[in-house]
């Protein structure tokens, strides 16, 4: 009887041994796995903003590329590093035919800072594809954005969603008027070339807080990134760039939704020189901003008022 007592708390002993080390390496297990899953290693190549400023150029030199690791909707949209293209990290398996070809060629990832973790991401993933120089612009936008000098880039969908919402937006065109404005624009857009902008500051608002984007013909145009310093030096301060331009405006809203005027299409009045004025109403109504109005009467009777 009183072996089979010390038997029975012996074996008590090892089940209580047993279970207490099982629990113990369940949780040991436990901890490791939720250490590996907050585990963050940053990637091992990270650039200053002055390195990106140094390789960033319009249009980008070939063998570089400056990747926004960032969601597409809504932060690339709405402000992106100029000539950024997007490659969200979500969907970087997906979009792996935008990289270039040549695996030597420079990778520069980025996204909302030092907190972000996507560019860090995405990075390595280039790499195990086989690229050999990639770097990741850890202070992201934000840091881009903190100069006074630099402005972000917006796409064709911001710019239609501001013109729909009827935000409060002067959208410039940069490019020749008679040869580029005239055949067509962006609606609401207001013709300022760059060539001439010195004589049309006029037509910037008066309060310098209010946003104006300036656009040209593409990414390989460079007249809208020239009249956005302008207007930065002017003292602008929200200044953006819609660096795609009329061409990736067309591609995403249409034909349609471009606005031209050309004086074959401009039905006459009944005298000479003159215009219809039902026609007139027309034009006004529906691209007011290609047409430069002039009052040539005298001072008396423009102060009266009136047509």
């Amino acid at each position: 009887m009183k072996y089979s007592r010390q038997i029975r708390s012996g074996l008590s002993v090892l089940f209580l041994v047993i279970t207490l080390s099982g629990c113990t390496s369940q949780q040991t297990a436990v901890t490791a796995n939720t250490a590996g899953e907050r585990a963050f290693e940053p990637f091992h190549n990270v650039v200053d903003m002055a390195f990106v400023a140094q390789h960033l150029s319009i249009p980008m030199q070939d063998g570089v590329m400056l990747i926004d690791a960032r969601p597409y909707k809504p932060k690339y949209i709405k402000g992106h590093i100029p000539m950024a293209i997007s490659i969200p990290n979500s969907q970087f398996d997906k979009m792996t035919d935008k990289l270039p070809a040549d695996k030597n060629s420079l990778l520069i990832f980025y996204c909302g800072g030092l907190k972000c973790k996507l560019s860090h991401k995405s990075a390595a993933k280039a790499e195990q594809l086989g690229y050999t120089n990639v770097k990741v612009f850890a202070e992201g936008y934000p840091k881009w954005i903190s100069e006074k000098s630099h402005y972000p880039a917006v796409s064709a969908e911001w710019v239609k969603s501001q013109i729909n919402g009827g935000k409060k937006m002067t959208l410039v065109d940069a490019r020749p008027k008679r040869a580029k404005y005239d055949k067509g624009h962006i609606p609401t857009a207001i013709s300022i070339p760059d060539m001439q902008f010195d004589k049309f500051t006029d037509q910037l608002p008066e309060d310098k807080n209010q946003l104006i984007v300036f656009y040209c013909g593409g990414l390989h145009c460079k007249l809208s990134h020239k009249i956005a310093a302008k207007a930065i030096a002017l003292g602008y301060t929200n200044v953006k760039v819609f660096a795609e331009g009329y061409p990736a405006w067309v591609a995403y809203a249409g034909k349609e939704s471009t606005h031209a005027v050309a004086s074959t299409a401009i039905k006459a009045g009944t005298e000479e020189g003159s215009i219809d004025h039902a026609e007139f109403r027309r034009i006004m109504n529906d691209a007011p901003e290609s047409i430069y109005l002039v009052d040539v009467r005298d001072a008396d009777e423009y102060k009266k008022g009136g047509w």
